[in-house]
């Protein structure tokens, strides 16, 4: 089924790939929970969701397309949901109607050649700045989870009380964690989550009182508040959770497909395959309360160990089936910020790789992605960014005479965002 002999590896290498892979971003776990339960969404519901997701669609992977690659709700993307929760006076059921359609969508898009597409029309800069704009955005979050950064009258916000326990612990967790990543250990963010949490234990900060290991909670169906996508106007809502998925999941497979020797003649084999992997685990995951997934980079660790098909995803898909069973312990990790803080801004450091392929010296070029980079953290709101470099390039291009240059999908969606912006503001 999984072709080892062709692949040059064996059952022994694939266990030991998944099992590596699981360890770098088994993170999500209790992350993605501690971002969504802040937005009202029961707690257990999300735990349950994730695991979910993960299980479907790493399954998916290792069953249709045979690749060593993780799926899981995606980081940015959970964050960007509690502040559209936040922000926009929503319920969390409107989202993850939002959630749902862009699967939806997402699915229907991989079926064609709509995707790559859409994929072609956008340019770098663009794609480079919503991936930078997102790792500040959650960098942001976890900044201020942490009370590391503080509401400041003067300044809008300022420096927070490092002498709180809880910032010093985030800030021994962060360093921690720095530390092993600069010695290159596989599964510095889950190590460093784990340090954290003893020290946090011997503290007094952290205590499970509620046990250690217990029966799964119930995963029930959500009732997706479908009609307020059409009836309140969430459609920048789906297409910022859309794109963002598309880009996100193409680039990290064409990366883990690139470093195994994956790649033919520029292509990925069973691409449609692995797509629709990543689409069927956002659509099922709106369905019991999560936010869009995606393919994860961590993968490449696997890859690094050896790990060449779809076992190796297996082994991934049945360890995240027995996180499960350890909800006491990560329902408790989750509620301490200290420990999932340093996550979000390690990983939003991670995110801001692309800035160093912008071209900075075209200025037609470079304002559109710096836009984007600037609104992001500033306005809570990964839809707004890309609304407004969605704007600024066609508009710059045009002015600049090359306009040309600029694929016609541009000039509709700025059109469209420009009239959203002005009639249906977000806030």
């Amino acid at each position: 089924m999984f072709k080892l002999t062709k692949n040059n590896t064996n059952i022994q290498t694939e266990v030991i790939a998944g099992l590596t892979t699981f360890l770098t971003m088994v993170y999500i776990v209790v992350v993605n929970p501690a971002i969504l339960s802040a937005a009202g969404v029961p707690f257990d519901q999300v735990f349950m969701a994730t695991v979910i997701s993960a299980v479907v669609g790493t399954l998916c992977m290792a069953f249709f397309a045979n690749y060593p690659i993780a799926i899981a709700p995606g980081m940015g993307l959970n964050a960007y949901f509690a502040s559209v929760v936040a922000s926009e006076g929503l319920t969390y059921q409107a989202i993850f109607g939002t959630v749902f359609v862009a699967g939806i969508i997402f699915v229907l898009l991989s079926l064609t050649t709509l995707r790559e597409t859409l994929i072609k029309a956008i340019p770098a800069s663009l794609k480079y700045g919503i991936t930078s704009g997102i790792g500040l955005f959650i960098a942001f979050n976890g900044l201020r989870m942490a009370g590391i950064v503080a509401p400041n009258e003067a300044n809008i916000v300022g420096l927070g009380d490092l002498h709180n326990p809880m910032t010093t612990l985030t800030l021994v967790g962060l360093f921690i964690t720095l530390i092993l990543f600069v010695w290159n250990i596989k599964g510095a963010l889950f190590i460093g989550m784990l340090i954290t949490t003893i020290i946090a234990l011997f503290t007094g900060q952290l205590s499970f009182s509620e046990g250690y290991v217990s029966a799964p909670p119930m995963p029930v169906f959500f009732d997706l508040d479908i009609g307020s996508v059409f009836s309140q106007g969430l459609y920048t809502i789906v297409f910022a959770f859309l794109l963002v998925t598309i880009f996100d999941t193409t680039g990290t497979m064409i990366g883990v497909a690139e470093q195994a020797g994956f790649m033919k003649n520029g292509n990925m084999p069973r691409a449609k395959s692995a797509l629709l992997s990543d689409a069927t685990a956002t659509t099922v995951g709106s369905m019991f309360g999560t936010s869009p997934s995606t393919a994860y980079i961590e993968s490449t660790s696997g890859v690094a160990a050896g790990g060449r098909t779809g076992l190796t995803s297996l082994v991934i898909a049945l360890l995240f089936a027995l996180s499960i069973f350890f909800t006491p312990i990560i329902g408790a990790v989750a509620n301490l910020p200290a420990i999932t803080s340093p996550v979000l801004i390690i990983v939003g450091c991670f995110m801001m790789e692309g800035l160093a392929k912008i071209n900075w010296k075209t200025f037609d070029e470079a304002f559109p992605a710096f836009a984007i980079i600037l609104s992001m953290p500033l306005t809570s709101s990964i839809a707004t960014g890309i609304s407004i470099g969605f704007i600024t390039y066609p508009l710059l291009k045009l002015v600049n005479g090359r306009g040309k240059d600029v694929h016609w999908i541009l000039y509709v969606f700025g059109i469209i965002f420009v009239i959203q912006m002005i009639f249906f503001p977000t806030h």
